[in-house]
């Protein structure tokens, strides 16, 4: 079964709507210059509608060692998942499960991973589209990856919605995939339609109600 993340939350009813779709990790990012960017207090009031097992995750990018402490001792998040390059020291310093994005364009951009290799418990593949890191809702050329070991689970981003769900799972099998703008009606406010065909294309069942994960 291909786990499911969705990022770029920012609001109390989206949170409540992933959760009760069956999401199985909510990404907050933490990037000043992102249009969906929160704040540490803004996580802590979204973080109490988060049910056990489900994984929240923080997404940095370029973030000091100063940043990284405070995002442990807050206790928010369950994973921190790294887009601007960090060094492999410094994401190794950080006692949580660790997502390293690579920004892929081509075959060559792929070689990073071998630098994270003993660092990143999985690694997210996401486009490179100019000087941008991901976040651009664009899809890069899955043909790139085949037959590339990476050594750890992956997690398929970019531009993933319900019309191109189902074939990007066939041709990467992905982990996991991760959602994000074209779930949206504007950046930051997730459109509840989109969050359960999306899931309905991937076969996970339906609402599950309020006590997910619980028990």
């Amino acid at each position: 079964m291909t786990r499911v993340k969705l990022c770029g939350l920012t609001r109390p009813e989206d949170v409540r709507a992933a959760v009760e779709l069956g999401f199985d990790a909510l990404g907050f990012i933490l990037v000043p210059t992102s249009p969906r960017r929160v704040t540490f207090e803004a996580v802590a009031a979204l973080r109490p509608l988060v049910p056990p097992f489900v994984a929240v995750v923080a997404v940095v990018a370029g973030a000091a060692e100063e940043e990284l402490d405070r995002l442990v001792a807050s206790r928010l998040f369950d994973a921190v998942q790294f887009h601007g390059g960090e060094t492999p020291d410094l994401v190794a310093s950080v006692p949580l499960r660790r997502i390293v994005a690579l920004s892929v364009a081509e075959r060559g951009d792929l070689d990073r991973a071998r630098d994270y290799g003993g660092v990143a418990d999985a690694f997210l593949l996401d486009t490179k589209w100019g000087g941008k890191r991901g976040g651009t809702g664009r899809s890069f050329d899955w043909n790139v990856l085949r037959g590339f070991d990476f050594g750890r689970p992956i997690v398929l981003a970019g531009g993933l919605g319900p019309e191109n769900l189902k074939r990007a799972v066939e041709a990467v099998g992905p982990d996991a995939v991760d959602l994000n703008s074209r779930l949206e009606s504007a950046p930051g406010v997730k459109d509840r339609r989109l969050m359960e065909e999306a899931m309905r294309v991937l076969g996970r069942p339906g609402p599950v109600g309020e006590g997910r994960g619980r028990g």
